[in-house]
């Protein structure tokens, strides 16, 4: 592990991924900007870091906002999504896209629910030479007794079908350029960034940050989306789920064997009551079981269906980024998708 040793203080890309964000957006912008100008006065960071705001096909006033703020603050930046294809794709297309020219990105959502004073820390991290840094809550005080709950059983269970994942971590880190530059290697279409990032392997450190109440809005995360993140998280990284249905089948036909034994021995004994209850319900619980068996293969299945058809993750329709031609044209140059680094260049489907 090096110690950032450049000569010059890196240059930092601030990736914030949007949807429906205009009530925060404006003091997002205020508060990372004040914040990059006080670690840029410190000597942390280069005079040319950034804001790159990724507009995930918002239908608000969101990019109307971000173009706003670019007008009016060179050091704001914007990306703007053909359609809304999800946060973690959004977030892929900043992260690729700042990384063309940033030593370092970070990613952090609008709603200012992250300390965003933990970046001085993530910063200080990668100039000691780490190349990523998680940042990880301190506790869930300011969840839900629901939402705290499903949440430590969800890191529990991907920890037990052995995907590596940080404890207590969201989508708020700081990822170098080569981390970024290996992240584009995974081509998987279904993502799940938490899973994927610890399997690059290089050198990480944690930053323990308090979460606050979202600024404001509401969450874009209702427990159905949550509950599809935790199902995509959890078949995406793990066939365990497909071996437990194994386990379950030979489980049943066990229990099958010593039910069989067991009539068999009343009958003989002369014990055989006829009902129906026990019956019914077996069949009920059997069928279940079966029903849900049949969904999660199908699950798989549906994955593996949409890899195979390699689809591109996501399109950019505009981008606000500074001395571009291409800007001021109002049309972006669109490499082909299978070209690896045009896969953060303007207008490209990164796959």
């Amino acid at each position: 592990m090096q110690p950032w040793n450049n000569g010059m203080p890196p240059l930092i890309a601030v990736v914030v991924p949007c949807y429906h964000e205009e009530e925060v957006l404006p003091e997002t912008a205020r508060r990372l900007d004040a914040l990059l100008t006080r670690l840029i006065g410190e000597g942390l960071i280069a005079p040319s870091s950034y804001v790159l705001f990724v507009d995930d096909g918002s239908k608000d006033r969101t990019w109307a906002i971000i173009e706003s703020l670019h007008r009016s603050n060179g050091r704001m930046r914007g990306l703007k999504l053909a359609r809304n294809a999800g946060h973690q794709r959004a977030l892929l297309a900043g992260l690729l896209t700042a990384k063309r020219d940033a030593d370092a990105v970070i990613s952090i959502d609008a709603d200012l629910q992250d300390d965003i004073e933990a970046i001085r820390e993530f910063v200080i991290k990668f100039r000691e030479g780490y190349e990523i840094v998680y940042g990880v809550r301190e506790d869930r005080s300011t969840d839900t007794k629901f939402k705290r709950g499903t949440a430590q059983m969800f890191y529990k269970l991907m920890s037990r079908l052995g995907a590596e994942v940080v404890y207590n971590h969201a989508d708020y880190r700081l990822m170098s350029k080569r981390a970024v530059e290996y992240l584009a290697e995974y081509r998987e279409v279904n993502l799940f960034l938490r899973g994927i990032v610890p399997l690059i392997g290089l050198p990480s450190a944690q930053v323990m940050y308090k979460r606050h109440e979202r600024f404001a809005g509401e969450s874009k995360y209702p427990l159905r989306k949550m509950l599809a993140f935790a199902v995509d998280g959890i078949t995406s990284f793990s066939v365990r789920p497909i071996r437990l249905v194994t386990a379950t089948g030979v489980l049943f036909l066990a229990l099958s064997l010593l039910v069989a034994i067991y009539v068999l021995i009343a009958k003989i004994s002369g014990q055989a009551v006829p009902g129906w209850t026990s019956i019914v319900l077996s069949i009920w619980f059997v069928g279940g079981v079966q029903i849900m068996s049949i969904g999660l293969v199908g699950e798989y299945i549906g994955k593996i269906y949409q890899e195979a058809k390699g689809r591109p993750k996501y399109h950019i329709e505009k981008m606000l980024m500074p001395e571009t031609a291409a800007e001021e044209r109002g049309s972006y140059p669109l490499p082909r998708p299978w070209d690896a680094e045009a896969s953060g260049g303007h207008g490209t489907a990164a796959r």
